[in-house]
């Protein structure tokens, strides 16, 4: 069974808290306690009455309206574990065609409702929060929309609802000797719908590539008709359509078909871990294998604070004893940077690129390439998608955790690390309280890097104080992310949390341009208002305005 105010599902194996990371917690931050959690029958009690009219798709229940109500950033938690939701969505419609998706838009023009569409509800950035609205909120939920619909063998492109998560999106392709190869973090339950809309990038993109690289076509359900993208290889016919899909958050549509690039299952694959003798050697050796173009499949490069902070919360406390004294052996020690890889190909690809990287390791005094390092490699494999269990582990002992992530050139990653960073560990210096945040590079291109911080703080006394906290801290990292000129998200999208920094990358007259986009595809503003686009006004939206 799904968790209703957590991550995932009660029959997970889930990393544990020992005792000794607890403590190192407890060390760094401050003693701390948990606040009192809600319980669903007194949330249901809440949920008011609906003012959706009765309808064959639409499921008006209290418990299904607050299991849709929120999804997983850290003010949703704080939702959930409160009780205090603030809106809920009037009903939820499971559509099991595409069909059934646009007689409930038109019923939705019609009746005059508000429509959010829903994949796998693990959204960070707000994306499917319903907002308090004079009118009725009906939440789309593609859950039934799970299927295989095609393989094309000969041109590898596969067609899927829209509502398939990333397990059933591999076992059904497996079946047939193929992979996606799209693996993010909420990978266990995130869609295939959910990863176009928001522009998602899987740990493994130095293969397969992100989800634009892998992103077909498909079908777009609109107020005017269904929008179609045809399946072609390359066009110099004008703009490419599938960008008004990819990263769109449901604002001008409802995505109902996702056509994709699949590759055959790979034979071999296999991750390893490698230690550096400090952060500079670690960058150096990601830049430079990425711009050699070694045909990894993946790579991430943890700071120091982060590989520190990784070893103290692994679990494994005799493993980790003996990894430390080893390489403390091999002269790495004090400020030692973890890199991560994986190898992904057929026996002759995996062989070469073995060879490549480890020569390149060697000549930046890299530790761990035989032996060690695919042993530790393994078990980041096995426990790569439990990370986000963490979070509800720590927050029983009175401590929360958020991320957040960007991207830029190459010449621009270690002082935006360092601003990043910076702006988090002095956040809440006025109420006296520590903040501990570390950093990995979590996809690596030859331009440049994303960045992906991780960050810890004490819950305050109420759940009020907590979200005063986290809103002091959300804001400083991102001002911190635009003044660096980064990417206000590189894998998480936009939603309603980081709307309001998304003029200070497109510009005015690229803001005005996705305004338009909206005008055109939803002039009466019912698909998702708030989400990407922050509501404006009419005035507003001129291009004098859009900034």
């Amino acid at each position: 069974m799904r968790y209703w105010n957590s991550w995932g599902h009660d029959n997970t194996e889930k990393p544990p808290l020992t005792e000794s990371a607890l403590t190192f917690v407890r060390e760094t931050l401050g003693d701390s306690q948990p606040l009192p959690e809600a319980t669903l029958e007194e949330v249901c009690k809440q949920v008011p009455e609906s003012r959706l009219p009765d309808h064959a798709l639409i499921d008006k229940s209290a418990e299904v309206r607050v299991r849709h109500a929120r999804g997983q950033s850290l003010p949703d938690w704080i939702a959930m574990k409160s009780g205090d939701f603030g809106c809920f969505p009037d009903g939820v419609a499971c559509p099991e065609t595409p069909e059934q998706i646009r007689e409930l838009l038109e019923l939705s023009r019609e009746k005059d409702f508000i429509v959010i569409p829903y994949g796998g509800g693990t959204s960070v950035a707000g994306h499917i929060n319903p907002q308090q609205q004079d009118k009725a909120v009906l939440t789309l939920s593609l859950e039934r929309m799970t299927r295989l619909l095609d393989l094309n063998e000969e041109s590898q492109i596969a067609t899927f609802g829209p509502g398939t998560p990333g397990p059933m999106v591999e076992a059904q392709l497996a079946s047939r000797g193929y992979t996606l190869g799209h693996y993010p973090q909420s990978f266990e339950l995130s869609t295939i719908g959910g990863w176009v809309a928001s522009r998602s990038s899987g740990q493994q993109s130095l293969r397969y590539g992100r989800i634009e690289q892998m992103f077909a076509g498909g079908r777009l359900e609109t107020f005017d008709g269904t929008m179609d993208i045809p399946t072609i290889p390359a066009s110099s016919a004008g703009p490419d359509l599938r960008e008004v899909v990819l990263g769109s958050e449901g604002r001008f549509g409802v995505i109902s078909e996702v056509k994709v690039r699949v590759t055959r299952a790979p034979e071999k694959e296999e991750f390893i871990v490698v230690y550096f003798p400090n952060w500079e050697k670690a960058y150096q050796f990601c830049r430079e294998a990425t711009q050699q173009k070694i045909q990894l499949s993946m790579l991430r490069a943890s700071n120091a604070v982060e590989t520190w902070s990784q070893l103290k919360l692994a679990g494994h406390d005799d493993l980790v004893a003996w990894l430390e004294r080893y390489l403390r052996l091999r002269g790495v020690d004090e400020g030692k940077c973890m890199v991560t890889f994986g190898i992904t190909g057929n026996k002759i690809q995996v062989m070469a690129a073995r060879g490549q990287v480890h020569k390149l390791i060697r000549s930046y005094g890299g530790v761990g390439m035989t032996g060690l390092g695919p042993k530790v490699g393994r078990l980041w494999e096995k426990g790569r998608f439990r990370y986000p269990y963490l979070r509800e582990n720590l927050w029983k002992h009175g401590y929360a955790v958020d991320t957040l992530e960007t991207s830029v050139n190459w010449d621009k990653t270690n002082t935006t690390i360092d601003g990043i960073e910076n702006s988090l560990r002095t956040a809440l210096e006025d109420e006296g309280e520590v903040v501990h945040c570390f950093t990995h590079l979590s996809h690596v291109y030859t331009q440049g890097s994303s960045i992906y911080t991780t960050y810890l703080f004490r819950m305050g006394k109420t759940h009020e104080e907590t979200l005063a906290r986290w809103n002091k801290l959300k804001k400083a990292c991102s001002i911190a992310v635009v003044e660096h000129g980064g990417t206000i998200s590189h894998q998480h999208g936009v939603g309603r949390d980081h709307a309001p920094y998304l003029k200070h990358e497109k510009g005015p007259l690229g803001m005005a341009a996705l305004y338009s986009l909206s005008e055109h595809f939803d002039p009466d503003q019912r698909l998702n208002p708030g989400g990407l686009l922050e509501e404006i006004t009419e005035n507003e939206k001129s291009t004098e305005g859009a900034l």
